[in-house]
């Protein structure tokens, strides 16, 4: 099986409801926030981490408190809660505001059983659901084999309300599938590839490929602050929301082109709070490299790749010819896009050279994906 997350915008018509089941889905958060606080500072022997299960056992009866959410949304939110504070390691985690500047986004978690098809609508919580793309749902849905997992409605900053629901889906007919019940899927026609990360060019592959960064925020910079200064916030919110699309699909149709070319991806562990220093902040948030890393490595699951983090110190100063530390250093050597090794006399360009000696670099932690063959 595999799965597809689809993100599907709500009909304006169940926005107000969704905005009042929020408020209450964020008392909630807050609720299982301070007991999970006060449980771990109570205790003289360190204090106790509450699971999920702990939070469950304390919320019985609790979803009769509540008008449009149960009991299934709030041990939705109790695992959410736990998750994000073992990911972040923090005893406690923000509290969540209904309302003010710091208000935060709207945010429903629902298991599966939450969500019924009737019609052609949802029902959730006794409340009925339109979707712009209901057929595209609805092609899922109904689809043999198909089955939905537990999921979310979002609210983004324009207060518009998104249906994000995970389908596990067979795989598509003509699949052949070894002894072990794993897929066979086709193989990339480069057997290693190693990717650079960097601001002038936002991607350098070792097969010397270079893709120039994406620009959406650069080109739109001068409107977005006319619209600021004029104190046009909605049409500044829809701005952003248009930049962070371009930016987003620039991304999709990058990581989609990497993954179709490598069998086994390697990509420098480049630190973005380094690039997003001073005055490389702008362009290192519209590279997104945290987002282009996320693409690649559930593309590279979902079609039978191995993708790995390494080690890229040193890369721009080595000599992929002869391993010389004979490169340009330090801040003043950024400047330098081409040198030549002063031990061996080879010429280099200096991503394609950090590319190449990030595909010979060893994997931090090798894991077994799923459809990946052994690369020996």
């Amino acid at each position: 099986m595999q799965t597809v997350t689809l993100h599907l915008k709500v009909q304006p018509n169940a926005w107000a409801w969704l905005d009042q089941a929020c408020r209450e889905v964020n008392t909630a958060w807050n609720w299982a926030n301070e007991t999970s606080r006060r449980a771990i500072q109570t205790y003289d022997d360190g204090g106790r981490w509450l699971s999920a299960y702990d939070l469950d056992k304390l919320a019985v009866g609790a979803g009769d408190c509540f008008e449009r959410i149960g009991s299934d949304v709030i041990q939705r939110v109790n695992a959410e809660l736990v998750t994000r504070r073992i990911q972040f390691r923090k005893p406690v985690l923000r509290f969540r505001a209904s309302g003010g500047r710091r208000r935060a986004l709207g945010w429903i978690p629902f298991k599966a059983a939450n969500l019924r098809l009737k019609g052609n609508r949802l029902r959730f919580m006794g409340k009925s659901i339109r979707l712009f793309e209901m057929d595209r749902f609805l092609e899922h849905r109904l689809m043999a084999g198909a089955k939905l997992g537990s999921g979310n409605f979002a609210q983004n900053a324009l207060g518009e309300w998104f249906l994000n629901v995970p389908v596990q889906m067979p795989y598509p007919a003509g699949t052949t599938f070894d002894a072990n019940g794993i897929p066979q899927l086709p193989v990339a026609p480069i057997e290693c590839l190693g990717i650079d990360l960097g601001l002038k060019a936002v991607v350098t592959t070792s097969e010397g490929q270079v893709f120039e960064p994406n620009r959406s925020y650069r080109d739109n910079e001068a409107k977005l602050g006319n619209l600021q200064r004029a104190g046009h916030k909605k049409q500044a919110k829809r701005l952003h929301q248009k930049i962070r699309n371009q930016r987003q699909d620039y991304n999709h149709k990058l990581s989609s082109a990497l993954v179709s070319q490598g069998q086994w991806i390697k990509i420098g562990d480049v630190s973005t709070a380094f690039l997003g220093a001073g005055t490389r902040a702008k362009s290192a948030r519209d590279a997104a490299h945290g987002q282009l890393k996320a693409f690649l490595h559930y593309k590279g699951h979902r079609a039978g790749r191995s993708v790995d983090v390494v080690d890229e110190k040193y890369t721009t100063q080595t000599c992929s010819a002869c391993l010389s530390r004979t490169g340009p250093k330090g801040s003043t050597g950024l400047r330098v896009r081409q040198w030549i090794c002063s031990a061996c006399g080879a010429s280099h360009e200096r991503d394609i050279n950090a590319a190449r000696l990030i595909k010979a670099a060893a994997p931090r932690c090798r894991r077994p994906i799923a459809g990946t063959r052994e690369l020996r």
